[in-house]
């Protein structure tokens, strides 16, 4: 299912939080739940997961709520949550070293099939099941395992080549965690990830 421009990224954002809700509800054997009862779960109001869901038909019964296995189907489509998703990592830093480890990926659904650096240094070593690769090889990668997404653990003054390199392999969707903006061509989508600036957003609230 193509993706609908006119849904708000908010709206896309919260889906995410449903379906684990859902998942959730589906592991108690729950077949059908209100809107209240997936918002108390998902932390946001009734008012909002019946206004997020209308954006993608009518799914919900007055009276009777959601069943609980057709929605959380109907998201995990939307989601591509439903099949394995392929993943490649550019930049093998202590991040990049981390988000290799990181076993939550693997639990839903998305498999790192590649990582690569640009050092020769580390070229070759092995860091628990991947051999990191030389940046050379990421299209054939790409193209031979199916990748469909990367991650950019550079630093910012190699993002943008970095990023470059990314979608000259193919890739049209991006999560990049370099601290800086970074210019991509139509059709390709990239999501920040600036944990300084979450730090910073968070120190805003403590009292002084």
């Amino acid at each position: 299912m193509p993706a609908n421009p006119q849904v708000p990224e908010p709206t896309i954002i919260r889906l995410s939080a449903y379906l684990r809700a859902l998942r959730r509800l589906e592991a108690d054997e729950a077949e059908r739940a209100s809107s209240a009862t997936i918002a108390e779960r998902a932390g946001v109001s009734p008012e909002q997961v019946r206004k997020d869901l209308s954006y993608f038909g009518e799914f919900g019964r007055a009276g009777l709520g959601y069943g609980v296995p057709e929605l959380r189907r109907h998201l995990a489509r939307l989601l591509r949550a439903d099949r394995e998703l392929r993943v490649v990592v550019l930049g093998v830093g202590r991040l990049g070293a981390a988000l290799l480890g990181y076993r939550g990926f693997a639990e839903r659904g998305f498999r790192i099939v590649g990582a690569f650096d640009a050092d020769p240094e580390k070229v070759g070593m092995r860091l628990g099941p991947h051999v990191i690769m030389d940046v050379q090889h990421l299209p054939y990668v790409v193209v031979e395992l199916g990748a469909e997404i990367g991650i950019l653990a550079l630093p910012p003054e190699a993002a943008q080549q970095g990023t470059d390199l990314l979608v000259a392999a193919g890739l049209r969707a991006i999560l990049s965690f370099a601290p800086t903006p970074i210019t991509v061509p139509a059709g390709v989508t990239v999501r920040h990830m600036d944990m300084t600036r979450e730090l910073e957003v968070l120190a805003y609230y403590l009292p002084e």
